[in-house]
């Protein structure tokens, strides 16, 4: 990450954070885990670290190659299904409103949680989405149908629990 990207210095993005490391990698150690998060600027001590990893329920297992890793209870493997049940459960967390325009919809979270969200929604490969850009409380969600905008909108509501757009 560039060292002039604006990284949200909140609780909920640093955890999000840790939590996707630790889904994506090998992450044997805290020192590990500090230095991947210090490159993308958040700048965290060995007990908020640690804290962080007892609040998210991460615990050490051994993987396929035998090594001591870190991993997040009931996360492997994931499937697509499980991914998009997951983002289901954070649209309903922290999905405030979706507007469309033609092809774009504009997706506001608390602040800090954008990143969170946009990250689900990538990981979630659903058909219609060609990509997004996330900020601090807001996603730019780009449809890969030129007017698909607000049907997709209505879907990431949908998920959220809520029926109508902004």
């Amino acid at each position: 990450m560039s060292e002039h990207a604006r990284v949200p210095q909140t609780k909920a993005a640093r955890q999000a954070r840790i939590a996707e490391l630790v889904l994506g990698g090998e992450i044997g150690s805290q020192q590990e885990l500090a230095a991947l998060l210090a490159d993308e600027g958040f700048g965290v001590t060995q007990g908020t670290l640690s804290r962080d990893l007892v609040d998210l329920g991460a615990v050490k297992i051994r993987n396929r190659n035998g090594d001591i890793v870190y991993a997040l209870p009931g996360t492997a493997p994931v499937t697509l299904a499980g991914r998009r049940a997951r983002l289901a459960q954070i649209c309903a967390e922290v999905l405030l409103s979706a507007e469309a325009s033609a092809n774009l919809v504009i997706v506001k979270t608390p602040p800090g949680a954008a990143q969170y969200l946009g990250s689900a929604i990538d990981g979630s490969a659903l058909e219609e989405v060609l990509g997004t850009i996330a900020g601090d409380d807001t996603i730019l969600v780009v449809s890969r149908d030129p007017l698909g905008g607000p049907t997709l909108a209505d879907r990431l509501l949908a998920l959220s629990g809520r029926e109508e757009r902004a």
